[in-house]
C-alpha cells in the first residue's frame, strides 16, 4: 500500500476523527463536510504517515480509517486529550474554548466561572498565533486563574467561516460532554490589554515586520535581471549588517541542493519546493533568505509562500517582468536559441508556460534600466511594508 503524508490541515483532521472529537463524523470526504483528504492521482487508498514517516492510519477509497497509532512527539502533546480523557479528567468544570490570547476583560470573564478548562483550538490556521503560541498563552492565562486546567485541540481552519465555525462548536461540545461551555464575548474594536506574561509571549510570536524572518522571492524569465538584481540585494543586505543573509540562486541550488534533478516540469517544481522549505527554515529563525528561482507557477509559488508562513515568517514576491522579447534578446547563456532550436524541451517562455503573478509586492522591469535604478523599486516597496530600511538617507539642508 503507498504512503502518505497529508498535508498540515489533514493531519489536524485526521487526529480529530481518530480521536472521536468530530463525533458523529468519523471519516474524510462525507458529502457537505469540510474534512477532506487529497490523495495523489490515481490513488484511492494509502497508509497515511506523519513527516517523521511513522505511520499513523490507513484511508480506505471512502475516507474511512483504520487507525495505527497516535502523533508521539511535538510540543505540548501531553496536553492533546481525547474527548473521553478531557472528560474523564475534568468532569464537572465549565469548558472554554480558546482560539486567541485571551485578554484582562477575558480572564475578568472567567473569574466567576469556578473550575474552567481552556480548550485551546491551536490546529493549522485557526488563530492568528502560531500553534505553539497559542498553547503558550492560553496556559500562561490559565496560571492567572484560580482553577484553570488546558487541554489542546488541533481544529485547523477549512477557508470557510461558516463551517469552521459549526465544526469547532461541534468539537467543544464533544469535549464538554454534560458539563457546561462557555464562550468569551467577540473582541471589541479596540482590543483589550493582555495581562504582562501573555502580551510577552504575542509580542515573542508576532514581531514587527523589521524583525520577522523574512523570503525575498524573485521570480521572472530567464535573462529578466532578477538573479542580478537578488544579488545586488544581498550586497546592500550585507553592507547594512544586522541580519543574518543567506542566498538561495537558482543555478547554486541547481549544484548543490537540487543535485540530479531533471528540467522536467516535475523536477522543476520539486527544486522550487525544496528552495521554499529551506527558505521557510531560515525564516523560522528570524534570518533573511534572497531566492531567485524562474519559479513558472503560481501554484508552485503558493505553496512556497504557505512554507514560509506557516513557518512565521513574511514572504515578499518580486515578480520582475521584463517581456519576453527583451530577456530573448538579452540571452546570455544561449538558452533562448537553443530552445527556439528544439534543443531544450520545455522551456519556460517558449514551450511551457510562465504564469504571472497576480499579486506580487512590486513589479519591476528591467528593460532598459541600470541595476541601481530597478533595484530602487524594490527598495521603497520594502520600506513600505516595513520589511526592510535599505534606502539611501536624504540629504539633510
Amino acid at each position: 500500500m503507498i504512503q502518505h503524508c497529508p498535508t498540515p490541515t489533514e493531519l489536524d483532521d485526521l487526529e480529530l476523527l481518530v480521536s472521536g472529537a468530530y463525533a458523529p463524523l468519523t471519516r474524510f470526504n462525507e458529502p457537505g463536510s469540510p474534512v477532506t483528504l487529497a490523495l495523489p492521482e490515481g490513488v484511492d487508498e494509502a497508509e497515511l504517515v506523519d513527516p517523521e514517516g511513522l505511520p499513523l492510519a490507513r484511508v480506505a477509497a471512502d475516507g474511512s480509517l483504520e487507525p495505527l497509532t497516535h502523533a508521539q512527539y511535538g510540543p505540548f502533546r501531553r496536553l492533546h486529550l481525547t474527548p473521553a480523557q478531557a472528560r474523564e479528567q475534568h468532569a464537572g468544570a465549565t469548558f472554554v474554548p480558546v482560539a486567541d490570547a485571551l485578554t484582562d476583560a477575558d480572564l475578568d470573564a472567567l473569574r466567576g466561572l469556578g473550575r474552567v478548562v481552556l480548550v485551546a483550538l491551536m490546529g493549522t490556521g485557526t488563530s492568528s498565533l502560531s500553534p505553539v503560541a497559542l498553547v503558550r498563552a492560553t496556559l500562561a492565562a490559565a496560571d492567572l486563574l484560580d482553577d484553570a486546567s488546558v487541554v489542546a485541540v488541533p481544529l485547523p481552519s477549512h477557508g470557510d467561516a461558516d463551517a469552521d465555525h459549526a465544526l469547532g462548536a461541534q468539537v467543544v461540545a464533544t469535549y464538554a460532554g454534560d458539563d457546561p461551555v462557555h464562550a468569551l464575548a467577540a473582541p471589541p474594536a479596540e482590543q483589550d490589554a493582555y495581562p504582562e506574561p501573555i502580551a510577552a509571549i504575542v509580542a515573542e510570536d508576532r514581531p514587527e515586520p523589521e524583525d520577522q524572518g523574512l523570503v525575498l522571492f524573485f521570480t521572472g524569465l530567464s535573462g529578466s535581471g532578477k538573479s542580478t538584481l537578488a544579488r545586488a540585494l544581498m550586497d546592500l543586505l550585507l553592507e547594512q549588517g544586522g541580519r543574518s543573509v543567506t542566498s538561495l540562486d537558482g543555478d547554486v541550488v541547481r549544484r548543490h541542493l537540487s543535485a540530479g534533478l531533471t528540467f522536467s516540469k516535475a523536477d522543476r517544481e520539486t527544486n522550487i519546493r525544496r528552495i521554499g522549505w529551506v527558505a521557510a527554515e531560515i525564516a523560522r529563525h528570524g534570518g533573511v533568505a534572497v531566492c531567485s528561482p524562474i519559479a513558472p507557477f503560481a501554484e508552485t509559488r503558493e505553496q512556497v509562500r504557505q512554507m514560509v508562513e506557516d513557518a512565521g515568517g513574511a514572504f515578499f514576491l518580486v515578480h520582475v517582468a521584463t517581456p519576453l522579447e527583451e530577456c530573448e534578446r538579452r540571452d546570455r547563456k544561449g538558452l533562448y536559441a537553443k530552445a527556439r532550436a528544439g534543443e531544450i524541451p520545455e522551456f519556460t517562455g517558449i514551450s511551457s508556460p510562465y504564469e504571472e503573478p497576480d499579486d506580487p509586492a512590486v513589479r519591476v522591469d528591467t528593460t532598459g534600466r541600470t541595476i541601481d535604478d530597478a533595484l530602487h523599486d524594490v527598495l521603497v516597496a520594502l520600506d513600505e511594508s516595513g520589511h526592510l530600511h535599505l534606502l539611501p538617507e536624504a540629504p539633510t539642508a
